[in-house]
């Protein structure tokens, strides 16, 4: 298991905000890895932090030791990674958009959902705690509709799957997403979920 620590000190535009359910994972074993100053959104005016105030944690999680980690595309995402699979790759992304942003965990999910058009079955959905942490996740299949902004094709695609979660807890949500051929992603489903159980805020 590779061991990483990604910082929720990460400012964000409400613009930025928005995007958020268009929401991957750096692969450096057993390194602590902060999100780097190129990575986080200028914020015009922003306040600084009080010196007595405390410093946000930091997401840790164990990468599935098959993925590819890979630099971040944008600078919306914390991390990503590349899922290989029998059908082709698909792609692992982690989202931040400052403490308290990006949206609810519903109405994330919800439009998750509305993502993928003629789906092959009724989503799945699920939610736990863990380590202080609350998360809420989905498993949906079918034509992925195309998008413009953060992950999915430039044209409908049929054959698809999205797993996506909404991860509460102190500095948070995060919004973790994986995309890709249904084969691969159907195959990455446990490693998803025990990725996800093992998720863990700590001291920055």
């Amino acid at each position: 298991m590779r061991w990483i620590s990604i910082s929720a000190a990460v400012s964000a535009t409400a613009a930025l905000a928005a995007m958020a359910a268009t929401g991957a994972v750096a692969g450096a074993a057993a390194h602590q890895v902060t999100v780097p100053p190129a990575h986080a959104p200028a914020v015009t005016g922003a306040p600084a932090r009080d010196a007595g105030q405390a410093a946000p944690a930091k997401l840790v999680f164990a990468l599935p030791a098959a993925w590819v980690g890979e630099q971040p595309g944008s600078a919306m995402r914390l991390a990503q990674a590349r899922i290989p699979g029998p059908a082709g790759s698909g792609e692992f992304a982690i989202f931040y958009f400052g403490a308290g942003g990006g949206g609810t965990a519903e109405a994330n999910i919800e439009r998750w959902i509305e993502q993928i058009d003629r789906p092959a079955a009724p989503p799945k959905r699920g939610s736990f705690s863990a380590h202080g942490l609350e998360v809420s996740w989905v498993d949906v299949a079918g034509t992925m509709k195309a998008s413009t902004v953060g992950m999915g094709p430039a044209s409908a695609r049929p054959g698809q799957r999205l797993l996506g979660a909404v991860v509460e807890g102190p500095g948070g949500p995060w919004f973790v997403k994986a995309i890709g051929p249904d084969a691969t992603v159907a195959g990455a489903r446990a490693a998803f979920l025990e990725l996800l159980h093992a998720l863990r805020t700590a001291a920055p």
